[in-house]
């Protein structure tokens, strides 16, 4: 399991990396599809920076933290550490939604990373548990 962790948070990494390109980026954008679908725009835009630090650059030290958590074992702050992500996740996911009404094709991976990953983390947690303390035979 945490192989598969390790791995869904490698690409993780990379959508944010990729975001963090486009945040950084005046050209063309390669994911700019249509009026509803614009990294620039969403990347551009004034929620696409918190405290001085671009979101994509968050995600990023995000997803290390949450490898490292998965690679190490340490599957309560695994847990903690992907929850936090993914409302951060859908707080950002409203703002695409319903303020900028334009969704960024590498924020929409990223977002269905971290709900994979904080799935996989409860499971991993539960399995984990349950296996210590097996329920006993009436």
């Amino acid at each position: 399991m945490r192989y598969l962790i390790v791995l869904l948070a490698i690409a993780g990494i990379v959508a944010s990396s990729l975001a963090l390109k486009v945040h950084y980026d005046t050209g063309s954008e390669p994911c700019s599809i249509n009026d509803k679908w614009d990294c620039g725009v969403v990347n551009h835009s004034p929620y696409a920076v918190m405290f001085g630090v671009p979101v994509a650059a968050l995600g990023i030290a995000g997803y290390l933290l949450i490898g490292a958590l998965g690679f190490l074992r340490r599957q309560v702050e695994l847990l903690i550490a992907t929850l936090i992500g993914l409302a951060f996740a859908l707080y950002l996911t409203h703002i695409e939604a319903h303020v900028l009404e334009v969704w960024c094709l590498y924020c929409v991976i990223s977002q269905a990373v971290i709900a994979v990953l904080a799935l996989l983390a409860l499971f991993w947690l539960g399995w984990a548990r349950m296996r210590r303390n097996p329920s006993q035979p009436t």
